[in-house]
């Protein structure tokens, strides 16, 4: 599970994320993202999700996909545990992502972290055989 330390709670800080307007489009989700200045506010990347009644309309479903969400964010930041970045990164998932099986979810994720410079083209967020 990600660390509480580790998720964007307060609605200011994912407004700010939005505001930044540094986005990442895929074919499902959305990846915002904003430097932060101090590193005291927090620890160095913070994740937060958004699954509108729009992507799935019953709450299990939502719950689900940000729970499988949550556990590709936790494995990507062992891998960024030398990195003192300050970053919020956003994750919005668009219509025909709730369908999606896990292998396909962390080849979306991974293929927007590494344009978002959070991963090296060495980095592989999950092996195929946790998949």
């Amino acid at each position: 599970m990600l660390p509480n330390e580790n998720r964007l709670r307060r609605e200011r800080d994912i407004r700010a994320c939005y505001g930044k307007k540094r986005a990442i489009s895929g074919e499902h989700f959305v990846l915002y993202s904003r430097l932060r200045s101090n590193i005291n506010e927090g620890t160095e990347i913070r994740f937060g999700f958004v699954i509108s009644k729009k992507v799935a309309k019953r709450s299990h479903d939502r719950n689900r996909l940000k729970r499988r969400l949550r556990e590709i964010c936790r494995v990507l930041l062992s891998l960024n545990r030398n990195s003192k970045i300050c970053l919020d990164v956003l994750v919005v998932a668009k219509p025909g992502s709730i369908s999606l099986d896990f292998a396909r979810l962390v080849a979306d994720v991974e293929a927007l972290c590494r344009q978002a410079g959070l991963l090296t083209s060495n980095d592989r967020v999950i092996d195929k055989e946790f998949c």
